[in-house]
């Protein structure tokens, strides 16, 4: 997420994706396309009649995290807001006028709705996990975290899907597996952001077993253990991509593609947090110019047979 100095933008987003225009009345702060994890927004491969639809999902789903994340306003205030922003989506969804609050956000997005019968199920489920952060406190283990991902970032997968009409469980699955690698990633990459801000994703356990802690890996992000911590969760994020990874040559045109751009995309990542030999506590990767063609060229190559299922426990 681009927003302020403090915080680094989370997404590997490739350089074939550009930011959507904000909605009449919507006027959120200056920031990039990268600014809310997970989304490729409106990419020029994606089919234009899908794009007011996928940036109406974009613009509902951003405009929570600001809520959720943004300014100072306290937890309990934050969540208030949120309950008004969950009930204007039900009276949006039931073709009812909400609070004209955020009416550029939600004449876009019900039309939307409407016009595509977007699941209401997915939408809900991306509040409920702004709403968890506002209650932030950590993760016991891999399990409770792929929870949290069920809701932040699986269901922007699984709503694109459903734009272009694809609804076979064998492909959801896989989309669900990319979309929680890419969270994973996100997560992985800003460890020097997130652990000051009192963010930690590191799941409990697997900092446990290595004898350590995310504040004790940011005071000494060279250690042994610190860079043994990282080198593991990277791997458990690397192995989920690749369990999700055929779905890209899998689905047919313009959407097949883009998943291309979003699982290398992903992958590069990795392998700058690896190139700085898993010292991402100290500080985030950077992709330049070389990595966008890297990217690039992996996704144009990309085959069914170069991702087979990994396990991931």
């Amino acid at each position: 997420m681009s927003r302020t100095p403090d915080h680094a933008a989370k997404t590997p987003i490739p350089a074939v994706f550009f930011a959507a225009r904000a909605p009449a009345g919507h006027n959120p702060p200056p920031v990039s396309v990268e600014h809310y994890e997970n989304f490729p927004v409106a990419s020029w491969l994606c089919p234009p009649a899908l794009r007011p639809a996928v940036r109406a999902i974009y613009w509902f789903a951003r405009t929570a995290d600001d809520i959720a994340d943004e300014g100072d306003a306290p937890p309990a205030v934050r969540q208030a807001v949120l309950a008004d922003y969950r009930a204007d989506l039900g009276h949006a969804a039931a073709g009812r006028p909400g609070s004209g609050r955020w009416a550029g956000v939600f004449d876009p997005l019900a039309a939307a709705i409407h016009a595509w019968r977007l699941p209401l199920p997915l939408l809900e489920a991306l509040l409920d996990a702004f709403e968890e952060d506002t209650r932030h406190a950590g993760y016991a283990d891999r399990a409770a975290l792929l929870a949290y991902c069920s809701r932040s970032a699986n269901p922007i997968g699984r709503l694109l899907l459903h734009l272009h009409g694809i609804a076979d469980p064998a492909l959801l699955r896989r989309s669900d597996a990319v979309c929680s690698a890419l969270q994973l990633i996100n997560f992985w990459q800003d460890l020097s952001v997130d652990v000051p801000r009192g963010r930690v994703y590191v799941p409990a356990d697997a900092a446990a077993a290595h004898a350590t802690t995310a504040a004790a890996c940011l005071a000494d992000p060279h250690a042994d253990t610190s860079r043994a911590l990282v080198r593991e969760l990277c791997a458990w994020a690397r192995a989920l991509m690749l369990e999700g990874a055929p779905i890209a040559p899998s689905v047919p045109g313009r959407v097949g593609w883009e998943l291309r751009f979003v699982v290398q995309g992903g992958l590069r990542i990795l392998a700058k947090i690896e190139a700085m030999n898993f010292a991402s506590f100290a500080r985030r990767p950077r992709l330049h110019v070389a990595d966008h063609l890297v990217i690039g060229v992996r996704a144009l190559t990309m085959r069914p047979s170069l991702s087979k299922p990994a396990r991931t426990a």
